[in-house]
């Protein structure tokens, strides 16, 4: 079945930012990750097709190539080696050394050279943690559908001895990879017949048809540090997709995802709380009791005659600070509530303190200067 275009799996338009890659990846992966869609093969299957697609548009070299060649910028011969959507050579099979030439030599491996023959692909798995558990640090548990070294022939990929496992490779005479002619161009590219390897399975394992591998779900325990920001990525060296026959396994990457928080806002380092005030409090003063981010309480100072958008800073009461003991303050910012469905006491009582602040004047020197300049506006137009 062909793939389809990474735009339309995105939703996107081939112009569409950075941001607007992001957000509709986001909203794809929540929609369809398996954990929230246990035993939906289609949910399943279109969660690693959103993974492949923004994987390869978020990055702009990967985008330049696939706006350009397409599909076909990431193909590999013989299916060895990892394809661009899960992290392996992003420009592997022909177009391999044109891409080296342009772009620096992306297809290589972290240590200089090529990446290994056959190394796992690296995964994306997305886990959501409250903001509590942001704050304080957490151990989540996740399921990643993956691939596995094969426990009937322990990676190997053959049923028989190490000495009788494999034999070399005719196609690439054991080099692992083959060379053509196109145009201007000698391409190198992977073996169609070993895969990279260099090696062929003379009698190859019945459980994992010479793979190595097998696919299965696994269960892994991730540690969210204290201080974790939205977005945040972790990175789990060697837990990614096992290599073919014995080669490395690739790495797993968590984007970590914070809910938000029905009281707390957060900024950075910082905490932000919007407290409802009732008039009478906020005219009055005294204090106010509001929560804190780690659990606790603080108590606030009310000043008489507080007023909406007036805002109190709590040292030390924010958001933990990423590897460091240190954290952020907590800003507590006032909102003076109007009463409503009032006695007819109550309205008594309010429209004696109005006719009152009018005969003083200085209950309300907001509103009372205010007016004084719409007054010498209109005066000013004649009016």
């Amino acid at each position: 079945m062909a793939k389809r275009d990474y735009y339309e799996v995105l939703g996107v338009a081939r112009d569409a930012s950075e941001e607007d890659l992001k957000k509709a990846y986001r909203k794809l992966a929540m929609q369809h990750h398996p954990d929230r869609n246990k035993g939906d093969a289609g949910s399943e299957a279109k969660f690693k097709e959103a993974n492949e697609a923004y994987d390869v548009l978020k990055d702009a070299e990967k985008r330049a190539a696939y706006d350009r060649f397409g599909h076909a910028a990431f193909e590999q011969g013989g299916g060895g080696g990892g394809g661009a959507g899960m992290g392996g050579n992003p420009f592997g099979g022909a177009f391999e050394d044109i891409f080296e030439e342009m772009f620096g030599g992306l297809g290589r491996g972290r240590g200089g050279g090529r990446a290994a023959a056959g190394r796992g692909n690296d995964l994306r798995h997305q886990v959501e943690v409250s903001l509590e558990e942001a704050f304080a640090g957490s151990k989540k548990t996740i399921r990643v559908p993956s691939s596995v070294v094969c426990e009937a022939c322990k990676g190997s990929g053959s049923e028989g001895t190490a000495a009788q496992s494999a034999s070399t490779c005719p196609t690439c005479n054991g080099a692992g990879k083959v060379r053509a002619q196109q145009g201007f161009f000698l391409i190198e590219r992977t073996c169609p017949t070993c895969s990279g390897s260099g090696r062929i399975i003379k009698n190859p394992c019945k459980v994992c048809a010479g793979q190595g591998r097998v696919q299965r779900d696994r269960t892994l325990a991730v540690t969210i540090p204290a201080g974790v920001e939205d977005g945040t990525r972790i990175r789990l060296s060697g837990e990614g997709e096992a290599g073919l026959r014995g080669a490395p396994a690739g790495d797993l990457y968590v984007d970590v995802a914070v809910r938000q928080h029905a009281i707390f806002q957060r900024d950075g380092a910082n905490i932000f709380v919007r407290v409802p005030l009732r008039m009478t409090q906020a005219a009055l003063g005294g204090g106010v009791e509001v929560p804190v981010i780690d659990g606790g309480r603080a108590r606030v100072t009310i000043p008489a005659g507080t007023q909406t958008g007036d805002q109190f800073r709590l040292r030390g009461k924010g958001f933990s600070v990423l590897r460091s003991a240190a954290r952020g303050d907590m800003y507590v910012q006032v909102a003076v509530e109007t009463p409503q469905n009032l006695s007819k006491r109550q309205q008594e009582l309010l429209a004696e303190f109005e006719a009152e602040s009018e005969k003083t004047g200085r209950s309300n020197p907001e509103t009372e200067g205010f007016f004084a300049k719409v007054k010498e506006f209109w005066d000013g137009l004649g009016r």
